[in-house]
């Protein structure tokens, strides 16, 4: 047979696992539906359509090899870095020590991380021995120890010790290699044309008996039980080789791996082999050989052809696609099956009765034959039940009898067939009565019907209630026999029935002013034997005792968010589903005073169910069936998260700069080594993700010593923004929770804000040099200093020297102008006394005159007769002659100047109108004589003097207010 060409474009590297952890022994793989699957576009990584090859490293970091390079991802953030040249990258391997091995054409290297966590490429063409050249493609990289296999179609290389040999093929006699294979430590590689062979050392030999090989294409060797080998083919399907013989593997997918040709294969848990393939996507094997699970494009994949198999640390099957890359969460404990085609419609319910699965949709009932724990893989083939037509509205079992409420009436569904039991139209909720089992209750568009059970085990139509009438949502009946009933618009009615269940009797309504938040969207549940009334406050419940509705706080507080959901539904036990707007949880009431509340796996299906006709229906004790818009869940109860897992560390990924100019700090901060940040970058972002690979709700928490210790509280923001941070050391610490369950390990990093350039050693060795260098500057200008201020005092004490003798010169001065002024005051007081004493003498000759003449007016000659008038006036002349003499005032002028400068002077500039005797008379009021003396001196009489005071004041123009005297002294 010829080598088919096709399979060298399309085949890539298997990645095989030979030991498996014993926590995912015993786990089984569903047969119903698919595992939940998570696409990554292209749009999404940011590269190529095609992927080849996919692998992990010891940081749960995953690597593609694309046709763009080489691609990671950490669980939250892809990266896409460019091959050498941009050559397409066919395989990738990590050794687990913090290599990343890729191959492509004529290229072959490894991947690593720097010291600022970026990772770089290295390629190891250069160490090809002299001679060997690569001209074609790596398919297969390999890690063996401290070996590193790669595999072109031409050669093996063996990268070892930083040395690269080729494998000795003389055996192979030059022939075409097809791939390299590697199950546990042994090598296995399909020689084309010749069979397959065996690495041994540096050289390959022929395995007997398996030369019929060498044209079917092995794509495929994967560990079985008994220490066989399962070997996949692309045109022959499985064959078993236990080390000396080989043989055709019967298996149910045979011909399905033939016809749509296998291309790979990894082995999952412990008992599973799945296989890719071109044409129709992942087939899931069992060790018996039975299909377990078929993923392709048609039921959750981007793409039909698989060119890679990934099965990671926590058992997801990764595919690398021809157009996309694509997680297979294959131990989830979701499984769905989803209409594609869009054949049903929107399903309101479904339910698993006597060997048969039934969807009731807003287009009919359908129903498919249910396997339940057959091994064989559970297929569906889905067909409308006849005549069921319209919207299916609820599917209840009551006593091995399963009713549908239809959109037309209500009917017993047998097997395939329906047998309609009331016309009534819209039969919505229906509940078994909690006073005479034998009784159902239902609610429709009009009213309630009652239904009851005949002799041979049916349930039929017993009354269309009376009395009371409308659309009724919920109807749940309390211990009393009350009836409790939801208006689809508005209000909850409380309703008494007959004995007979064929009328209300009574009722009563109750909404806003009883207690309830609203008068609308009231939902009513049975909880462990007690009626409970959903509302967008919370859920409510009755006091009998005052009539009145009340907050259930007790329930609410312990729900969360759920506390506001709009259905309940029992589940086993003391088990709930709560469903709030899309989201539903699972409440688990089995311990006292406790709920433990699980919503965090059942995130995928949130805003996928029909708002208000959220159906979950119990398969068995682990297994149930939820109805999603366009096909249903299975959930099994037993293979929850958590049993006995441990979280990787997060991954500190790229830490940046926030500030005005962007840069990348460190890609990876898992390499253990400190991080030196400039001072003027101290505004960082910390990105960090947890590479933990599984549907559900992920949290974290930091904590950064050296700024703060205390832990933050658990967020889902997968980064960490520190703003203007100081210079120091810091440790910046975090961890993750995964669905409120699990807590990982803490991740650290280290790193340092230099501080600003004045506060660095640089900085403190150039202010010592500065402070030595201005020590000895100041020493020599301190000695300089020194002499000249010993020269300046020198020079200052001859200054003070000088200064005091001037200044004893100066006191000695002002002591000779002290003397000399006292001496001229004595002068001005001695001629300020000689004035007056003139003034006085010349006032007492005046005076004296006076008297004389006054005297001699009076004199007698000797015969006693009077002078004559003759003689009286010569004596008169000589005594005025006397009181008149100018000598006196002269004398007077000169004394008074000496005590008065200028005064006179002052008075003749400033009136030049004064004659004499105004200055005569100014001079005696100046000091301050009286009116009789200045009269005795003037020689007039005081009625002159008052004269005279008076025309004085006028020439000098003293104000009235203004005492003569005074103005002259001012003078």
């Amino acid at each position: 047979m010829r080598f088919n060409t096709n399979l060298s474009v399309y085949s890539l590297l298997a990645v095989l696992l030979f030991f498996y952890p014993k926590l995912y022994a015993g786990i089984d793989i569903q047969k119903v539906g698919v595992p939940f699957i998570e696409n990554y576009t292209k749009s999404q990584y940011k590269a190529a359509n095609q992927n080849w090859a996919i692998t992990q490293d010891e940081h749960n970091i995953i690597y593609v090899a694309n046709n763009e390079g080489l691609l990671t991802f950490d669980g939250s953030i892809w990266k896409h870095f460019e091959a050498n040249n941009k050559i397409i990258l066919r395989a990738v391997a990590a050794d687990g020590k913090g290599k990343v091995f890729t191959g492509g054409f004529e290229d072959f290297g490894y991947w690593h991380y720097d010291s600022k966590g970026i990772l770089r490429y290295k390629s190891l063409t250069p160490l090809l021995p002299k001679g060997v050249s690569l001209t074609d493609e790596i398919w297969k990289i390999y890690i063996d120890g401290h070996r590193v296999l790669f595999q072109s179609f031409s050669k093996i290389f063996i990268y070892e010790n930083g040395k690269i040999k080729t494998v000795d093929d003389k055996e192979a006699q030059s022939q075409p290699y097809l791939f390299l294979h590697k199950v546990g430590r042994k090598f296995f590689v399909e020689v084309i044309n010749r069979g397959l062979y065996e690495l041994k050392g540096n050289k390959i030999l022929p395995i007997n008996g398996s030369e019929f090989l060498g044209q079917t294409g092995i794509l495929s060797m994967l560990p079985f039980e008994n220490q066989k080998i399962l070997i996949g083919t692309a045109k022959n399907g499985l064959f078993l080789y236990d080390g000396s013989k080989f043989e055709k593997w019967e298996n149910k997918a045979d011909d399905y791996l033939k016809t749509y040709q296998l291309n790979n294969g990894v082995k999952v848990f412990e008992d599973y082999y799945a296989f890719g393939t071109i044409l129709k996507g992942v087939v899931i094997l069992d060790k018996e050989g039975n299909v377990v699970q078929q993923i392709e494009k048609s039921n959750g994949l981007q793409n039909n052809t698989i060119l890679g198999l990934l099965v990671d640390k926590e058992q997801n099957l990764w595919c690398a696609l021809d157009n996309g890359i694509d997680r297979i969460e294959i131990n989830s404990p979701l499984y769905f099956y989803l209409d594609k085609s869009g054949k049903f419609g929107t399903i309101y319910s479904s339910i698993i009765h006597n060997g048969y699965i039934y969807l009731g949709t807003n287009q009919g009932l359908f129903y498919s034959s249910w396997i339940g724990k057959d091994q064989k893989k559970q297929s569906f083939e889905f067909n409308l039940v006849k005549n069921s037509q319209g919207q299916v509205w609820d599917l209840s079992v009551f006593d091995n009898n399963l009713i549908c409420g239809h959109n037309t009436g209500t009917y017993l569904v047998n097997g395939t067939e329906l047998e309609k039991i009331s016309p009534v139209n819209g039969g919505w909720f229906i509940t078994r009565s909690n006073l005479n089992p034998e009784i159902l209750i239902q609610g429709t568009y009009t009213g309630l019907v009652t239904y009851k059970r005949n002799p041979q085990g049916k349930f039929e139509m017993l009354h269309r209630l009376t009395g009371f009438s409308g659309p009724l949502r919920y109807v749940q009946q309390d211990d009393k026999g009350y009836l409790w009933v939801s208006h689809v618009y508005k209000g909850v009615f409380k309703l008494k029935l007959s004995a007979d269940y064929s009328k209300v009797t009574e009722f009563r309504e109750y909404g806003i002013n009883n207690g309830l938040p609203s008068d609308y969207k009231i939902n009513i549940f049975n909880l462990n034997g007690r009626i409970v009334f959903s509302t967008d406050k919370g859920f409510y419940i009755y006091d009998e005792i005052d009539d009145n509705f009340h907050n259930y706080s007790q329930l609410n507080s312990k729900l969360g968010s759920f506390s506001k959901s709009n259905k309940i539904i029992k589940a086993d036990g003391n088990q709930y589903w709560f469903i709030r707007k899309g989201n539903i949880s699972f409440v688990d009431f089995g311990k006292p005073g406790q709920l433990d509340i699980d919503s965090n796996m059942f995130r995928v299906l949130k805003d996928r169910m029909f708002r208000d006709y959220e159906n979950v229906n119990k398969i068995n004790n682990d297994f149930y069936l939820i109805s999603i818009d366009d096909g249903f869940v299975v959930f099994n109860k037993a293979d929850q998260i958590g049993k006995g897992e441990k979280l990787p560390k997060v991954i500190i990924g790229q830490m940046e700069t926030t500030g005005n100019a962007f840069s990348i700090i460190s890609n990876l901060g898992l390499l253990g080594r400190d991080i030196t940040i400039n001072n003027r970058d101290k505004n960082i972002r910390i990105n960090y993700s947890l590479p933990y690979y599984k549907l559900g709700d992920i949290k974290y928490q930091y904590a950064l010593d050296g700024y703060s210790s205390q832990w933050s509280e658990w967020s889902n923001q997968a980064q960490k923004d520190f703003t203007n941070l100081p210079s120091g050391d810091y440790v910046f610490k975090v961890r993750a929770k995964f669905n409120e369950q699990l807590i990982s390990g803490v991740s650290e990093l280290k790193f340092t804000i230099q501080p600003p350039f004045y506060a660095t050693k640089l900085a403190f060795l150039i202010y010592i040099i500065l402070l030595i260098f201005i020590a000895f500057y100041l020493s020599r200008w301190y000695k300089k200093n020194l002499i000249r201020h010993q020269q300046k005092i020198e020079e200052r004490m001859q200054r003070e020297k000088e200064e005091q003798l001037k200044e004893e010169s100066i006191i000695n001065e002002q002591k000779l102008i002290k003397l000399k002024a006292e001496k001229l005051e004595a002068e001005l007081m001695s001629k300020a006394r000689e004035a007056t004493n003139s003034a006085m003498n010349i006032v007492y000759k005046n005076e004296l005159l006076q008297k004389i003449r006054e005297e001699i007016q009076e004199l007698k000659d000797e015969n006693g007769k009077k002078l004559s008038e003759d003689q009286l006036r010569r004596i008169q002349k000589v005594i005025d002659e006397g009181m008149t003499d100018e000598r006196d005032w002269d004398l007077f002028e000169k004394s008074f100047n000496g005590t008065h400068e200028n005064f006179f002077h002052k008075l003749k500039v400033n009136h030049p109108d004064l004659v004499p005797n105004d200055l005569k008379l100014c001079a005696y009021l100046r000091m301050n004589m009286s009116s009789k003396e200045m009269a005795s001196l003037l020689n007039i009489t005081l009625r002159g003097v008052e004269i005279r005071r008076y025309r004085l004041r006028k020439k000098l123009q003293v104000p009235h207010d203004k005492n003569l005297v005074e103005f002259l002294m001012e003078l």
